[in-house]
């Protein structure tokens, strides 16, 4: 009977250490899972934000879009064109830089803090078009006025102001404008960032959008400029542009093929 009585305590004593083993396990499963899973929400959310960003749409959509020359296009071809900036009246000046330009794209953003963390809040987000064509060799295009546009600008100028470092006149006289000012109420310098970017004469660009054949005339442009490519959006989609090389090269499948169809 002793022997017996020993056995059934040493299977009793195994099976309360297989049951402390797997709360165990369980246990650390759980800790090392639940943060995981923290982070592959975030990871996720970061990974939506970018993807649906203006910067990674504009790109998208230009470099999955069939490139063509503006002298190869039919009136109804929807397709893209890579070109040169060539102002048609005075040009804007960027309001940040004070570059002459044909459009500008400005980006203030206010640094908030919320307990112990902090996030940039987006205060003014602007962007402003003169009159300008795009020029591929001898033929232009022309955005229509009345169009969607959808764009990406390299921001290639950036400021900041903030504890020990004043806004400049130019930035401040900007904010202005918009009812803002670079201090709060009780007269510190908020913490800011200002971001701009700008079309300048004969720069590069890549524009995706419906062409249609017209006089430059019936769209207000120089009669000199003779028929002209008017790219507008559709019902599905905006007009997209972008200044960044990546969307350029794509169009010819290399740099140097654009720079060449374009001059």
């Amino acid at each position: 009977m002793c022997w017996k009585a020993t056995y059934l305590l040493d299977n009793k004593i195994a099976t309360e250490l297989s049951k402390s083993d797997y709360k165990t396990h369980s246990f650390m499963n759980t800790e090392f899972l639940l943060p995981a899973f923290f982070v592959l929400i975030i990871a996720g959310v970061i990974f939506l934000q970018y993807y649906y960003s203006r910067k990674a749409v504009v790109k998208r959509k230009l470099k999955k879009a069939t490139g063509m020359k503006i002298s190869s296009f039919l009136s109804g071809d929807i397709a893209k064109v890579a070109g040169k900036v060539e102002f048609v009246d005075d040009p804007l000046i960027a309001p940040l830089s004070g570059r002459r330009c044909a459009f500008y794209y400005v980006l203030v953003e206010q640094q908030v803090s919320t307990g112990k963390s902090s996030h940039w809040k987006k205060v003014i987000e602007e962007e402003v078009s003169g009159t300008f064509v795009i020029r591929d060799g001898r033929y232009r295009a022309h955005i229509s006025n009345d169009s969607t546009l959808k764009t990406y600008l390299v921001q290639d100028v950036q400021y900041k102001s903030g504890f020990y470092n004043d806004a400049t006149d130019m930035l401040e006289k900007y904010l202005q404008t918009h009812n803002m000012g670079s201090e709060n109420m009780l007269g510190f310098n908020k913490t800011l960032r200002y971001k701009e970017g700008v079309l300048e004469e004969d720069e590069c660009i890549a524009v995706v959008g419906r062409g249609e054949w017209k006089n430059a005339s019936e769209v207000n442009l120089p009669d000199s400029f003779g028929k002209i490519l008017v790219l507008s959006s559709t019902n599905e989609e905006p007009i997209y542009l972008s200044d960044d090389p990546d969307t350029v090269e794509i169009t010819y499948n290399g740099l140097p093929e654009v720079e060449a169809a374009i001059k």
